[in-house]
């Protein structure tokens, strides 16, 4: 069967996410933001696109300063649904707000995202969409449990043989941390 790894390989877009970020564990708040923007906005796309579009979400999002986002107005909602560079969807562009905003809170209850997603691990991916669902805005099963993959938070996306898989191993990603019987 077929997978990510093999298909990534060598492809100019797909390669360096595959390569340099996707399962890799993250801790910076600004990139665990465009991490969730970015998979929230790929709902009913494909990844590709949102790589393509990658830096247009960047600039129009303010380099995914959670704070800067979390200020937005109705001017920028305006702005954001006018521009050619991102999805222009309503919901989506007011998730992205709603959800920098909740990040904000996460601080003063966890110390941040990162906090947050610590303080829950660890959970089987139904859990982590019941408690993303209650916690964010647009998030279902295949957002979260994509977003929670591509951080590190459940098993790893890359096939054991690939050359990646053991490169996030020796990073000890929060999924590696648990006993592998708590996954089956």
């Amino acid at each position: 069967m077929s997978s990510y790894c093999d298909f990534a390989s060598g492809n100019a877009i797909h390669g360096p996410y595959h390569d340099l970020e996707y399962g890799f564990p993250l801790e910076d708040e600004s990139r665990l933001f465009e991490r969730l923007l970015l998979e929230i906005n790929q709902a009913g796309l494909s990844w590709e696109l949102m790589l393509k579009k990658r830096e247009g979400f960047r600039r129009a999002y303010d380099g995914f300063d959670v704070d800067r986002v979390a200020a937005y107005g109705e001017r920028d909602r305006a702005r954001l649904l006018t521009d050619p560079g991102i999805v222009r969807n309503r919901l989506k562009v007011n998730a992205a707000i709603e959800n920098a905003r909740t990040i904000q809170a996460l601080r003063a209850t966890h110390g941040g995202f990162a906090g947050w997603l610590r303080a829950q691990h660890p959970l089987r991916k139904p859990e982590w969409v019941k408690l993303f669902r209650r916690t964010f805005r647009f998030t279902g099963g295949e957002i979260t449990g994509e977003f929670l993959m591509s951080i590190g938070y459940l098993p790893s996306p890359h096939r054991e043989d690939c050359p990646v898989y053991a490169v996030i191993a020796r990073m000890q990603p929060p999924w590696l941390q648990v006993p592998s019987s708590f996954w089956a």
